[in-house]
């Protein structure tokens, strides 16, 4: 039985005679447009500007056209990639009762070294595979679940986080690089005291910092102090609005992973918006949204595993393995930690690197479970509720 929220295939019936079927092959100036209209012998093609109206116009001339061969339309279904535009333009046509998105990395394509590639080729792919998924052909290519512009926002705070948070690190970095230069180590920019540090400095000779080495230092050090700024604002904000607003489901979530010793209210805000707020089916669909599930390679007598899939959310990937490595310090006593311990009795560097990706699948599942059932994992430490 296919779950509720099953993508892999359409749960509805395919009336070709009907159903008006379009793809998308969208760049950043032009949209290719392919349609398949019943009653109509030819498969038409349109190139069109980046515009949903236009969009919108192509689509009802070629149910006009279907409704002059003798067909009713009843069913509109367009399926497009969800690369740099997202998710805007399904979210506008199922506000006019059209569908749906495909996902872009579940479209098979030639495994030829050097095959053809243009839009209208790809146009025809999209148009194959998502005649697949409406005859509801098992696993014959997956939709992406389309968030609501509420959802999409809420990921925002967390992200421009993390690209600050990079920022940082790159002024921090070039401006130890650039004291290095000099024979200057130890200084740390990112202290609040830096600058009026910085006339105190000499240089390996002795010598004061030159005026272009000091000018570039001072430009570099107000932008720290500006990203950083932006970084504790939005941390404020994030906070503000769990106080203001802990009913909410999400909010909920955040504030029961963040009693978790060990979890932080950044870790516990990413999980949830990136992760824990989807209605996820089971266990294994968790695991493999997250890409912390295997990919086999098997043929004939041959078994063997080229490692993680990483086809999931790489923001997730990353800090829960972040987190598997902190949780072995804050929750000693639990038993996914004693699991990891056990798996590791050899001390050899590779055993632990490869078992700490299970011990993040396994840590993701548990607070899965936790958020969703309630269950707290064997052995982990929680915080009393604030």
């Amino acid at each position: 039985m296919p779950q509720p929220n099953d993508l892999s295939r359409s749960l509805a019936a395919l009336d070709q005679d009907s159903t008006l079927v379009a793809v998308i092959e969208i760049s950043q100036s032009s949209w290719l447009v392919g349609g398949i209209v019943p009653g109509v012998n030819r498969q038409p093609l349109k190139k069109l500007a980046a515009d949903e109206t236009a969009l919108l116009q192509l689509l009802s001339r070629w149910r006009d056209e279907a409704t002059k061969a003798g067909r009713t339309i009843s069913r509109i279904a367009v399926a497009y990639e969800a690369g740099r535009d997202g998710f805007w333009l399904a979210r506008w046509l199922r506000g006019r009762g059209i569908e749906a998105v495909i996902h872009p990395t579940s479209v098979a394509v030639s495994r030829e070294h050097r095959r053809a590639k243009t839009d209208r080729l790809d146009t025809e792919l999209l148009k194959r595979a998502f005649l697949g998924w409406l005859r509801g052909e098992q696993r014959h290519c997956s939709m992406a679940m389309i968030p609501t512009l509420e959802e999409e926002d809420a990921k925002r705070p967390n992200r421009e986080r993390e690209n600050l948070v990079s920022e940082r690190t790159r002024f921090v970095n070039r401006m130890k690089s650039a004291l290095a230069r000099l024979g200057i180590r130890g200084f740390k920019p990112h202290l609040r005291k830096a600058p009026e540090r910085l006339d105190t400095l000499r240089t390996a000779e002795g010598m004061a910092l030159p005026p272009n080495t000091l000018a570039e230092l001072r430009r570099d050090m107000a932008r720290l102090r500006f990203v950083m700024d932006q970084i504790r604002e939005i941390e404020a904000a994030r906070l503000a609005r769990l106080e203001q607003h802990p009913e909410q489901a999400n909010h909920a979530m955040v504030r029961l992973l963040a009693r978790v010793v060990g979890v932080g209210i950044e870790t516990a805000d990413m999980l949830v918006h990136e992760i824990l707020s989807r209605h996820l089916r089971d266990r294994k669909a968790v695991a493999r949204y997250a890409g912390l599930t295997g990919s086999p390679d098997e043929s004939g007598a041959r078994r063997r595993d080229k490692g993680l899939s990483r086809a999931g959310n790489a923001r997730v990937r990353r800090g829960m393995i972040q987190l598997a490595w902190r949780f072995l310090m804050f929750q000693k006593d639990s038993a996914l930690a004693q699991w990891y311990r056990r798996q590791t009795t050899d001390g050899r560097g590779a055993t632990r690197k490869t078992m700490i990706v299970a011990l993040a699948r396994k840590l993701l599942v548990a607070l899965w479970q936790l958020v969703t059932t309630g269950e707290v994992p064997e052995g982990v430490v929680l915080r009393r509720a604030a």
